[in-house]
């Protein structure tokens, strides 16, 4: 999902990219080294939907995002310029997993730029056919003819558009990503029959409306460009490099990947075929309309991209993704008008239930998905119930969408699949609307103290029939004292708002830091202060070593595993030098969170305060 409005909004309150001296970013927040701290507005950013709170002091300027920082941090670096770094929080994928996981992160940060495109071609699409149905312009009329143009030029040329997201994200000249695309699609090329190169002959491939051919093809010529400006002289660089470049790099895309583009595309489209022609893709449309906020907050929404362009490319439109994620967006809006009728008046949770309400009506779900349902969780429910009612309904009815567009204004666009198409929509996301509404006002609002006062101060929990649910716990991690969450001295971390969990007050000198749980490391920082650890039940367990220890630069610390291995509970993952870490001015508190919280009944601290032991330290109760 692209967080542009919330980092223009950072931007402008925070003194404008001119006030910026550098950025950086580590597990959960944005750091900001500012030219001048007293023009930035930092009660109206606190106020920002999807901001958590911000923290300034003498270490930096930080505003906390949470858990999706990542995304954030990569969007705004967009905006404001690559030369504002000053660390790179992400690592080289070590395995297969991070390998596919860097192929879709490229995919979607890609496409996150030319999605205010694509969207305008389905709103245009929409508006044509609300004047062809009302008589306004005939279908037939040049008119209808210029303006349908302009709608299917954002397909026709969308490998152009990708060529020039693509080499802005692989930092090469755009123009010559985007020579390479239009060469693909000139007459003779696209579609061409009997075309060889060399004496190798070519498939006939129509590269319109196709990405995979030019995503890869950009990838190869920013390898070409770097590997050239190695081996050329500086002298000759300026001359030699960008014809050198393309015309190595066309020859490998009409060989390797044109080929590789067809055979994925035409894969999905079968898997797809064979799914509605069996079970049906009423089940996906459902399914994801329900799931939609989850895949939310796991940052796993955007997989869906290449696989609606793949949609749009084959069949001309969309029969799942982009009408469930419609009939999502209603139901979120619906949960929080649920909220809205049930809070009390002229409180500041109405008002927050309003404002992220008209948020996701608007298809912008992220400010009610993290600032509400992470911290209630039962708007959760009505979703999965509202969502997956309205999308059973479109899903059986066939309705589809001609472009990439979701939220109140993608509405009049299914119109341009007939008004049989255009009433079922409607149909499906007012029953969306009105049951997600339904269910968020019933299971009501749960009180401040359920949420967080309940776990720190209860001891032992009392389960009325314990057989019923089942049990995890997080054990030994590092000597010390166990502290409750909220004694932390970081907002973000004691506020809850990044997961449940305790603190450790950790002993003297060097300490180990162990793994609490079988399981594999997904995040390990470069500076040796944080790691991720997803168990093999699912777990998600973020260790974080120390306030502000970032800006110590891995000094003091030491890790002994890597991202990507997979670790025994009580294997050593690291340690750290409390006393150094103290003399240097940073407080050492092992802070110890479920960031996945929400997908449990409950997290529960074993005990208020206790000395460290390798008993149980935190309850996961499902």
């Amino acid at each position: 999902m692209s967080y542009q409005d919330l980092n223009t909004q950072i931007l402008e309150l925070i003194g404008g990219k001119e006030n910026i001296k550098s950025v950086a970013h580590c597990m959960t927040r944005l750091r900001f080294n500012l030219n001048n701290r007293d023009i930035a507005k930092t009660e109206e950013i606190k106020n920002i939907d999807g901001v958590v709170d911000v923290v300034s002091n003498e270490v930096a300027y930080q505003i906390i995002i949470g858990t999706h920082v990542t995304e954030v941090y990569n969007e705004l670096m967009e905006m404001i310029g690559e030369d504002k770094t000053t660390m790179v929080a992400s690592a080289h994928p070590k395995n297969l997993k991070g390998f596919v996981q860097s192929i879709l992160a490229a995919i979607s940060e890609t496409m996150t730029s030319i999605l205010e495109v694509l969207m305008a071609a389905g709103i245009i699409a929409g508006f044509m056919a609300i004047l062809s149905l009302t008589g306004v312009v005939s279908a037939e009329s040049p008119t209808y003819m210029i303006f349908d143009t302009l709608r299917g030029s954002v397909f026709h040329f969308l490998p152009v558009l990708i060529a020039a997201s693509a080499a802005k994200r692989a930092k090469i000249n755009p123009y010559l990503a985007i020579v390479l695309a239009v060469t693909l699609l000139s007459s003779n090329i696209d579609g061409a029959e009997n075309l060889a190169i060399f004496g190798y002959n070519l498939p006939a491939i129509g590269y319109a409306n196709t990405f995979i051919p030019i995503m890869l093809g950009v990838w190869f010529l920013g390898l070409v460009i770097k590997y050239l400006g190695k081996l050329i002289p500086k002298s000759l660089q300026y001359f030699l490099v960008p014809a050198l470049s393309l015309v190595i790099t066309l020859p490998v895309v009409l060989v390797v990947f044109g080929p590789i583009g067809t055979w994925i595309g035409d894969g999905l489209n079968a898997f797809f075929n064979l799914l509605m022609n069996t079970i049906g893709n009423w089940s996906v449309v459902a399914l994801y309309s329900a799931a939609q906020p989850f895949l939310i907050v796991l940052g796993a929404a955007n997989f869906v991209y290449p696989v609606v362009l793949n949609f749009l490319a084959q069949l001309g439109y969309d029969p799942i993704f982009s009408v469930a994620s419609t009939i999502s967006d209603i139901a979120v809006c619906g949960a929080m008008v649920g909220y809205f009728l049930r809070a009390v008046k002229g409180s500041k949770e109405k008002q927050t239930f309003g404002t992220v309400g008209f948020s996701a009506l608007m298809g912008v779900t992220e400010p009610a998905v993290f600032g509400v349902f992470m911290k209630y969780r039962r708007p959760f429910l009505a979703v999965v119930i509202g969502g997956g009612i309205g999308g059973t309904i479109a899903g059986l009815a066939g309705v589809k969408t001609m472009g990439m567009v979701w939220g109140l204004t993608s509405l009049p666009t299914y119109l341009a699949g007939g008004m049989h198409n255009f009433v079922w929509m409607m149909i499906s996301v007012i029953v969306s609307f009105g049951v997600a509404t339904a269910v968020a006002y019933g299971v009501g609002i749960p009180q401040e103290s359920e949420l967080t006062e309940k776990n720190i101060e209860n001891n032992e929990v009392a389960v009325s029939n314990p057989a019923s649910l089942k049990q995890m716990s997080v054990s030994r991690i590092a000597e010390g004292t166990v502290i409750p969450l909220n004694e932390v001295n970081d907002q973000a971390f004691a506020s809850g708002a990044l997961g449940k969990g305790i603190g450790i007050e950790p002993a003297s000198g060097k300490v180990d830091v162990f793994s609490p749980v079988d399981g594999e490391i997904t995040v390990l920082f470069p500076t040796k202060h944080a790691y991720g650890i997803k168990g093999k039940d699912g777990m998600e367990i973020l260790i974080h070593i120390g306030i502000d220890t970032v800006n110590l630069d891995g000094k003091y610390f030491e890790s002994n595993v890597a991202q990507g291995d997979s670790v025994k509970k009580g294997q050593l993952l690291g340690s750290f030098d409390v006393d150094k870490i103290v003399a240097a001015g940073f407080d050492p508190t092992v802070i110890v969170v479920i960031t996945n919280s929400h997908d449990y009944l409950d997290v529960i601290p074993a005990s208020k305060s206790s000395q460290f032991e390798d008993g149980v330290l935190l309850n996961i109760i499902m």
